[in-house]
């Protein structure tokens, strides 16, 4: 069983090339980021078209959140995090799919730092650890999967100086992400790519994709149950070189049925 996560940037933009990238790879299940698109502009009858079924947690121009599965209809679970009442943004799913809970996540970027948007995705995580706490104790097989705005470790990006100052990599961050896994879960990139190296992001400026700066923010953690059944893990990281591509690259784990 294949599950895969990718932050799309617009799913309309991107929809040539996420149609693509679903029939050469087929994920079982494909957690969506980024989606940007209210719920009924969601185009669910293209991923019918090729045997995929959906459920999404939209917004209109920014965030928003899909689960696809092949052949299958996810079950929701969940939608939004407890905790913040107010909060209105479509950063979270949850769904059992094929016996296996998947949550698909766009955690807040964060910047600038310091001030309320750092102090907001700080709290955001603290409530995902809460859920992931809720759901660890059901004992169902999970992956919390998707964009988590985390560089966890300086082996996680090109340039330590050059992020140095960013949201993404500050000390409480790198805190808040190793309590998940102080946890219990497990992170499957950095599991099978442990001396680091590995990028699931390159910015649109500067020519990052073509110098090959970028970073890893995209991670897939794993329940115990399906960490013992991980096969492979990686990154596609050809889309991210096709024409119209996202910023991101889709990352994907393989587990034994």
């Amino acid at each position: 069983m294949k599950i895969a996560s990718f932050n799309i940037n617009g799913i309309k933009a991107r929809l040539p090339r996420l149609l693509e990238w679903l029939e050469e790879t087929r994920p079982a299940v494909a957690c969506l980021q980024e989606i940007k698109t209210q719920d009924e502009g969601f185009p669910a009858e293209e991923f019918e078209k090729i045997g995929y079924h959906a459920i999404w947690h939209g917004q209109k121009s920014f965030n928003g959140v899909a689960i696809l599965a092949d052949g299958v209809q996810p079950v929701e679970v969940q939608r939004g995090l407890p905790g913040e009442p107010e909060d209105d943004h479509s950063r979270y799913l949850e769904a059992d799919v094929n016996g296996v809970r998947v949550a698909c996540i766009y955690l807040p970027n964060g910047n600038p730092q310091p001030g309320p948007k750092f102090d907001y995705k700080l709290r955001w995580m603290e409530r995902l650890r809460g859920r992931m706490a809720q759901v660890w104790v059901e004992e169902v097989p999970a992956a919390f999967v998707g964009d988590y705005n985390v560089i966890p470790t300086d082996k996680d990006v090109w340039a330590v100086k050059a992020m140095a100052d960013d949201a993404l990599m500050q000390p409480e961050t790198r805190d808040a992400y190793m309590r998940l896994l102080g946890d219990g879960w497990t992170d499957a990139l950095a599991t099978l790519n442990p001396r680091g190296g590995v990028w699931t992001y390159w910015d649109y400026q500067a020519g990052a994709w073509q110098k090959d700066h970028g970073f890893r923010i995209d991670h897939m953690l794993l329940s115990p149950e399906l960490a013992d059944r991980m096969v492979a893990a990686g990154v596609d990281k050809e889309y991210r070189g096709r024409e119209k591509a996202s910023d991101h690259a889709p990352v994907w784990v393989d587990l034994r049925a």
